[in-house]
């Protein structure tokens, strides 16, 4: 049964005086904005974890941000992140605390509070991460034969594979020892089947990652698997034990899948899947680059833990970025956000975040249990920016949407290959630039007159080399990407749609969404092996019925 409702955010006084400002601003073309006033950069820029931020190129004035910040205050902004970081409960649907930021705190600190520390577990599971990571990088991890350890595959999805391949991708391991690593995640055999494309059984470690290890994919891969080794070399059930480890919260299934109790790392009902990189779910980046390059990983995240909770509200990296992200949802109906990483490590990270942003607030019921009467999650998208210029930059500069844009880059690449970091960033600052100018009539007009054109040609072409500009981006620069860059990056995004979901009324930490096709997946599978029909609507059924007719011809 819902709760008494509360009042919605759009409700508040904040809300109204928001939505009052948006229709005076909205007219207003960011190119006015700047030449109003000559400080602006400085006024909305925020330095921060080694991290420099510059949102002046959104539409927003001085006035804009004084509103937010109001609104954060009105829904409770900071009782919300005191509750998160004391360990109460968060995640109302569960009735459970999100102790994400715990896989980071200092050692030797209590967390949350002393008569209520998790961090022993944590400090152990850490340790145990490290060890294992040591041996396979270190050639002392064996397998079954006595054979070294080569191969690392990782079988996990959703957060138990988006983070873990993103981080390793980041990382940029160093010069020097590293097994193989690859990834699996979907349950199509194909996946599977590249992944062991040309590897030695005998030398090769599975990585299982599953909260529950029932996960129906994530389980399906790791059976094969087993099968793949115990066939490719006659070793016997026991074998399994010296070449799979697992990430989960359920041991006991572990073990009886035949993993050897010293190979089981912990993950806790407290983490979700999507905040669990910081954890052992974050093994394959400390197996990659080390546990050196881990430590510092968490220390970023730690940094920016700090700085969220501290910092005044209007200089708070996360919480500015979270009510921008409330002020174009909700004020301009932008439906989509696009994150364009300039740096070929974040290749993954827009993957990443759609699942740790759409997940947490993707939600259409508040707190309390009744229906919102407004948009929640942008659609979260995106690719590597160099590569996208020549693609979906088309629409962002021409396109009929407002999409805003997260730009990050490094302002120094890499030293052995020179001139391609100028290359890269200057794309980047291109792109910023011409998403907020545009390029208006007279000066289009110049331009096509400078090129060579006149009379009917130039006015034929006119209309199509306009851009009207006015494009809201933000843009995070940092000297050069490193593991700590990373980990203040990733507790960036999550504390950013912390902030969203507090000012939205919606828990952030569950994902029923996620459970009804999983649960009819189920009921699907079990019927197409030759199981028991269920009722389904005309689609499915006429679905199923030609899917039986393909698999039946030869």
């Amino acid at each position: 049964m819902a709760q008494a409702r509360n009042p919605r955010p759009d409700e508040l006084p904040a809300w109204r005086a928001l939505r009052e400002h948006q229709a005076r601003l909205a007219p207003m073309h960011m190119r006015a904005l700047f030449a109003a006033d000559a400080d602006r950069f400085r006024r909305f820029s925020i330095a921060a974890c080694d991290l420099f931020l510059d949102y002046s190129k959104n539409r927003i004035d001085a006035d804009t941000l004084d509103l937010l910040v109001a609104l954060a205050r009105e829904v409770r902004l900071e009782e919300w992140r005191e509750r998160l970081f004391s360990g109460e409960v968060v995640n109302v649907s569960e009735q459970r605390a999100a102790l994400h930021v715990a896989l980071r705190h200092p050692g030797g600190e209590a967390f949350p509070r002393p008569d209520d520390d998790v961090m022993p577990a944590v400090e152990g599971a850490r340790r145990r991460m490290g060890e294992i990571a040591g041996a396979l990088r270190n050639g002392t991890r064996r397998g079954h034969s006595g054979k070294a350890i080569e191969s690392v595959v990782h079988i996990g999805i959703g957060g138990s594979h988006l983070g873990p391949q993103m981080a390793v991708e980041a990382m940029a391991p160093p010069r020097g020892r590293s097994p193989l690593l690859r990834f699996v995640s979907s349950v199509d055999a194909q996946g599977l089947r590249a992944a062991l494309e040309g590897l030695d059984a005998e030398r090769t470690l599975f990585l299982v990652a599953s909260k529950t290890f029932t996960t129906g994919e994530t389980m399906a891969n790791a059976e094969s698997a087993r099968e793949w080794l115990l066939g490719q070399t006659g070793f016997p059930e026991a074998a399994v034990a010296a070449h799979f480890v697992a990430i989960t919260a359920d041991a006991g299934k572990a073990r009886r899948f035949g993993v050897a109790a010293d190979a089981i790392l912990p993950i806790w009902e407290w983490v979700g899947g999507r905040f669990s990189i910081c954890s052992a779910v974050g093994l394959p980046a400390a197996v990659a680059a080390g546990m050196d390059a881990f430590e510092a990983f968490l220390a970023g995240a730690r940094a920016m833990d700090r700085h969220f909770r501290e910092a005044p509200l209007d200089e708070n990296m996360p919480v500015v970025l979270g009510l921008l992200g409330v002020w174009y949802r909700n004020f301009f109906a932008a439906p989509t956000r696009a994150v364009l990483p300039y740096d070929y490590r974040l290749r993954s990270l827009p993957a990443y975040l759609q699942q740790l942003e759409m997940e947490s607030t993707g939600k259409r019921v508040g707190r309390d249990g009744h229906t919102l009467g407004f948009d929640t999650c942008p659609v979260v998208w995106g690719g590597p920016g160099n590569d996208a210029q020549h693609s979906f930059f088309q629409m962002l500069h021409q396109g009929t949407a407002l999409v805003p844009c997260d730009i990050l880059a490094p302002a120094a690449g890499e030293p052995a290959a020179p001139g391609h970091d100028d290359a890269l960033l200057g794309n980047a600052l291109a792109q910023g630039e011409a998403l907020m100018r545009g390029r208006d009539e007279a000066e289009t007009r110049a331009q096509l007159e400078a090129e060579g054109l006149s009379g009917a040609a130039l006015e034929a072409r006119l209309p199509h080399c306009v851009f009207p500009g006015n494009q809201p981006s933000n843009t995070l620069l940092y000297r050069h990407l490193t593991p700590r860059h990373l980990g203040a990056l990733v507790a960036l995004f999550e504390h950013r749609l912390f902030v969203e979901s507090v000012c939205w009324g919606v828990n952030a930490f569950d994902q029923w969404g996620v459970e009804l096709g999983k649960a009819l997946a189920r009921t699907l599978t079990a019927e197409l092996a030759g199981g028991p029909a269920a009722p389904h609507d005309a689609s499915t059924e006429g679905l199923l019925e030609t899917a039986r007719r393909l698999r039946a011809k030869p």
